[in-house]
């Protein structure tokens, strides 16, 4: 997956941000809040938050692994990007921003716009 879609995907979000950090890594935000991180060293290397419920089945499936930092709060990464057709992408990645939305004050939550 090239990283510029992922971006493209990610700042349609209303709200979304973008940030460099840990010197490599592209990280997506809303309400200050992470919601998807791409590594720019592996491109198709990208992180983002998994329903509860879903989390044990994707990690058990080949193209997720639990994220090394994040997998308490339900984080996966992509391992095998090129088996993901653009629609899984969009919809991951919407889900992921929709759970991380959902968590931040109702205050924030307004002022998305």
């Amino acid at each position: 997956m090239d990283i510029d879609i992922i971006r493209q995907i990610c700042l349609t979000f209303p709200g979304a941000t973008e940030q460099l950090q840990w010197e490599h890594h592209l990280l997506y935000k809303v309400g200050g809040k992470m919601f998807c991180i791409s590594d720019l060293d592996e491109p198709g290397r990208v992180g983002f938050k998994v329903p509860d419920e879903d989390f044990e089945t994707m990690t058990e499936s080949a193209r997720f692994i639990s994220s090394p930092h994040l997998a308490r709060a339900k984080w996966v990464i992509v391992v095998q990007p090129d088996t993901l057709k653009m629609r899984e992408w969009k919809d991951l990645l919407s889900q992921s921003y929709e759970l991380v939305k959902a968590k931040l004050p109702k205050k924030i939550r307004m002022n998305l716009l």
